[in-house]
């Protein structure tokens, strides 16, 4: 087939959708990436792009991506946010028909974490080139916008409601990443255009891994490491694990490693700073290459959210990562997310926001012997291969496609 992929986000910057397009791409299909400069989540335009003016460039040395300018995040607020979503949907519709000019393609799929706001661009691609228009729908809108503390005004959620009905209404297929989104986005859609479609890891990348700072290496041997990796924003409930770091500071053992970076890295440093936190670990923004090995060597991999309706409902890419990583997960999480990892049988799961129970997850977890948190970590490996391969669903993305 020849598909294109649009969305704001793409290599450099860490995504899933870097390897569904390698993956398509090794398949035999041939794709083409519509996608803007990448600043994410830093707020930084990254070394070597500009924010101003488009450009062409090749994506593993073959595959064409196309990138339109755009506002960067910057450190934040939401002025620079909305800056930033609205530069690239306007850029993408001033400069990708152009860009994409004489070329063919039997589908478009737009990869959506928010903002839904950069499907806009492939609407009017859907029409020039007669192509098919799917929408892989990562984020709830308006929801999430409520979630986040993003958006509260009532009149104002409602105008963004009607927005979001209007991209559905334009796209020929809607692929939500969860089974839980069946309901909330069937109210701004035809249902029948409905598919779950699960995020996807590649468990066996091509790059060989990277090696980590002899430290942190250190670090995650000598000690008994829970390590969260990610974005550390507002969604990911960070003052739920300053309260666990409190509860554990003196355990001599038991590490919080946060591996990333986000709109809340200062203020998790202001916190570890004031309240003496040396069992706060924070290790800064690595390569995906590197993740594999710190995974490695980590005793039990997190993930937190807050405790809100649209956060149940979702699964955070992260979680199909924990699984292929082969390690046992503490998740504080409600909803899918918490199902899909006592589903697996891959580790402990406790209420979102809830500090006192993961904290006791932790050291239920630590109290096990080796072999034993070996078998959570195998059972969820078993379960990743079983559900969200990245070869067998890049097949099936195909099939829906087509």
């Amino acid at each position: 087939m020849k598909i294109l992929v649009l969305s704001q986000y793409f290599w450099p910057e860490s995504f899933i959708i870097n390897d569904i397009v390698r993956t398509l791409d090794e398949q035999g299909h041939e794709v083409v990436v519509a996608t803007g400069k990448p600043n994410y989540p830093d707020g930084k335009i990254y070394d070597g792009y500009c924010a101003k003016g488009t450009q062409h460039e090749l994506y593993l040395g073959k595959i064409d991506v196309l990138r339109v300018p755009l506002w960067p995040r910057g450190a934040g607020g939401a002025k620079n946010l909305i800056l930033n979503y609205l530069s690239f949907v306007l850029a993408g519709l001033l400069f990708l028909p152009w860009m994409l000019r004489k070329r063919e393609f039997d589908a478009i799929l737009v990869f959506a974490p928010s903002p839904v706001l950069q499907a806009i661009p492939a609407i009017p691609l859907k029409w020039l080139k007669r192509a098919r228009l799917a929408l892989w729908v990562q984020d709830l809108w308006p929801e999430s916008l409520k979630a986040t503390g993003f958006i509260n005004n009532p009149r104002a959620l409602k105008a963004v409601g009607w927005l979001v009905k209007v991209i559905y209404r334009r796209c020929d297929l809607l692929l939500v990443q969860s089974r839980a989104f069946f309901e909330p986005v069937s109210r701004y859609a035809d249902s029948k255009k409905i598919i779950y479609y699960p995020n996807s890891i590649d468990a066996n990348p091509l790059a060989e891994a990277a090696p980590i700072p002899a430290e942190l290496s250190e670090l995650l041997e000598q000690h008994f490491c829970v390590v969260f990796a990610g974005n550390l924003g507002t969604a990911q409930a960070l003052d739920t694990l300053i309260e666990v770091a409190v509860h554990l500071r003196n355990d001599l053992l038991v590490r919080l490693v946060l591996v990333g970076s986000g709109s809340r890295l200062e203020w998790l440093r202001s916190q570890q700073q004031a309240l003496g936190l040396n069992n706060l670990i924070l290790a800064g923004r690595f390569a995906p290459q590197a993740m594999p090995k710190i995974f490695e060597k980590s005793s039990a991999l997190l993930v937190s959210l807050n405790d809100n309706e649209t956060f149940a409902q979702t699964v955070p890419s992260k979680i199909q990562a924990y699984l292929a990583a082969g390690r046992p997960i503490l998740a504080s999480i409600n909803g899918e997310g918490a199902r899909v990892v006592a589903e697996a049988g891959a580790g402990l799961t406790s209420a979102a926001e809830e500090a006192v129970p993961l904290v006791e997850n932790i050291r239920r977890l630590q109290a096990l012997d080796v072999a034993e948190r070996d078998a959570m970590g195998r059972s969820g490996r078993d379960y990743f291969e079983a559900n969200f391969d990245m070869s067998f669903q890049v097949n099936n993305l195909v099939h829906i496609l087509s």
